[in-house]
Order: C-alpha cells, then structure tokens, then sequence
C-alpha cells in the first residue's frame, strides 16, 4: 500500500504544479476555461500560487513531514470541490471532468496518506 501511496501522491505533485504553471502562463486553455466558469483572469496568480503551494506541501509530506502533507491534500480537496462548485453553478459541464479529476486523484492521495499506507 505504501507504494501506491507514493505513486499516487507523485502523479497528484505533478499534476497540480503542472496546471500551476499553466495558470501563472495563463495558457490559452486556462484562460477559455476561466471565463467560462466566470473566475476573472486577476485571479489566477493566486490560484496557482494555492496549487503550487499545495504540491509543496504534498512533497514534504512525502519527505517525511506527513502531517503538513495531510493538510496540504485537505487543502488541495477542498480547492478543487470549489472548482466543480463553480462549473455547476456556471453550466460549465463539458469540460468538468478536469476538476472532478483532479478532485479524484487529490483525495486518493489524502486517502491513502490517512489510511495507514505510509
């Protein structure tokens, strides 16, 4: 189980400081997708500054710092829950899948992170 602890928790690492960058880019996919769901372009920096802290915090709590690595995943759960909250409440249902994956792959690091496979 520790092993997918740590395959989990790397891809969640990954993924979220990968689409930090792209939002501090403000890629074009980013910037399609934000005004759709009606989160303005001036909030992006700070949206990825809260993924990319929380990719941060999933590494050291990989290195050995499993409380703030818990609590980094908690963050990162409720963050992306707020994303499919704003594609709902936007309509915005043709492309929710990346949120809701994210949100999956966020909480089955958090799962396993509390489920005593570390």
């Amino acid at each position: 189980m520790f092993t997918a602890y740590v395959i989990v928790t790397v891809a969640a690492i990954v993924a979220n400081a990968g689409i930090a960058v792209a939002d501090l880019m403000r890629a074009r996919f980013v910037l399609a997708n934000s005004a759709e769901v009606g989160v303005p372009v001036s909030w992006l920096p700070r949206l990825a500054a809260l993924k990319a802290t929380g990719a941060a915090g999933l590494l050291i709590g990989l290195l050995g710092v499993r409380p703030l690595g818990i609590a980094a995943t908690v963050g990162l759960v409720l963050f992306y829950v707020g994303a499919v909250a704003a594609h709902v409440r936007a309509r915005v249902l043709h492309n929710i899948a990346f949120p809701v994956g994210y949100l999956a792959l966020n909480a089955a690091a958090l799962f396993l992170a509390t489920a005593g496979a570390v």
